[in-house]
């Protein structure tokens, strides 16, 4: 089954709670893994960075807002147990319990009003109120939009540019992802080998123990694998052992199963994979706004 957002695991995480006792937040996690019958893949599912489970961060969010409204509590760090009001809550044997749910209660409300905009008049609308992605979830969500919009416009402006420009767009990726020592070394032979297959050559390292061809075709339609064999038969020529391949397109996947069976090393970069690498390196685009996402420090709080 799909992971259950964070609104609809509230009530089984207060129910789990209803037996007054004090219960880890990952002793919570796990018995409502179980409880929703999650896969082993659904558990390892992470968020968009890659640095928490997805499963694990609604959950948190979760016991996050049922503490707000006054129905959990944390009787000591790492844990929670159910109050008075969480009790009285479960009484009533409510269908659901979401932020919608939670509105009744002042200090919930309190928490949702922090939110006011600090300019103009009105209360925020939270980003929660319209989905049931977590706060977190919904911003590294908005950030992959962010990061697939200008993916779309790099390669656009790639496909514009010259050849020239584009083998030096190459060149100084691969200098910033550390090959090649200085950009002036690194882009000596790019667009001057003239060995069929070959565009350019770059040193492995700063100190040149190993070189690595690169082909770099600013492509709309998919790469195939005869163009994969006209580059591994140039490499040969040379006695190469490493090759990179770039295109602004696709590759077919005969051109991948062909480049994953060979024996010379040749890794194939496709203009998602490029563009990606571009925006990670910070080449062709600035930053306009950072957003630093916070938590408490519990150990500058633990007075023992």
């Amino acid at each position: 089954m799909p992971i259950p957002d964070y609104q609809t695991l509230m009530l089984p995480l207060l129910r789990l709670a209803a037996d007054g006792q004090e219960h880890t937040k990952r002793d919570a996690v796990e018995t409502l893994a179980k409880q929703f019958d999650l896969t082993t893949t659904e558990r390892a599912q992470l968020l968009p960075s890659g640095r928490q489970k997805i499963f694990d961060n609604r959950v948190g969010w979760a016991n996050s807002y049922l503490k707000k409204a006054n129905l959990l509590e944390a009787p000591r760090r790492g844990a929670l147990r159910i109050t008075q009001r969480g009790k009285q809550v479960l009484e009533q044997n409510p269908k659901r319990i979401d932020v919608k749910f939670l509105d009744q209660f002042p200090e919930f409300v309190e928490f949702r009003d922090a939110t006011k905009a600090q300019r103009g008049s009105g209360r925020a609308e939270p980003i929660e109120a319209s989905t049931d992605k977590t706060p977190e979830e919904a911003l590294e969500l908005a950030h992959q939009s962010i990061r697939q919009a200008l993916a779309g416009e790099l390669l656009a402006r790639m496909l514009s540019c010259s050849p020239e420009f584009f083998e030096g767009i190459v060149v100084e990726l691969l200098v910033k992802m550390g090959y090649g020592g200085s950009r002036r070394d690194a882009g000596e032979r790019i667009g001057q080998s003239g060995d069929g297959g070959v565009d350019g050559i770059i040193k492995e390292d700063r100190l040149g123990l190993d070189a690595i061809y690169i082909q770099a075709k600013r492509w709309q339609g998919s790469v195939g694998r005869p163009e994969i064999q006209k580059f591994v038969g140039a490499l040969q020529g040379q006695r190469a052992k490493k090759g990179v391949f770039i295109t602004t397109s696709t590759f077919t996947a005969d051109a991948v199963d062909y480049a994953s069976k060979i024996d010379t090393k040749v890794v194939l970069i496709d203009g998602e994979l490029l563009a990606t690498l571009m925006m990670d390196f910070d080449l062709g685009v600035s930053v306009t706004a950072t957003y630093s996402v916070k938590r408490i420090d519990s150990d500058y709080f633990d007075e023992n």
